[in-house]
């Protein structure tokens, strides 16, 4: 099971701030992660629908989307941070 974690308007779209999720075997990547999500609600799938503007953290450490989820205990789910 991983950790499931969104926020701003990425998690007023899907709903929910967290949730836990069994990933099917072949979810391996952040790509992957973000295609399977896509498919689970269409909450889900409007959060997920320009990747551009989406930000993942695995652990706490930013990541790109090629990046392998493999003993990933929590994964972050985010828009752009900025500050002023």
């Amino acid at each position: 099971m991983i950790t499931l974690l969104y926020f701003a308007w990425v998690r007023e779209r899907i709903g929910r701030d967290e949730e836990r999720l069994a990933l099917p075997a072949g979810v391996t990547t952040v790509t992957a992660l973000l295609d399977h999500l896509a498919t689970l609600s269409p909450g889900h799938a409007a959060a997920l629908a320009d990747r551009a503007a989406i930000r993942i953290a695995i652990d706490e450490d930013f990541v790109s989307s090629d990046a392998a989820i493999a003993d990933a205990r929590e994964i972050a789910i985010f828009p752009p941070v900025t500050g002023g």
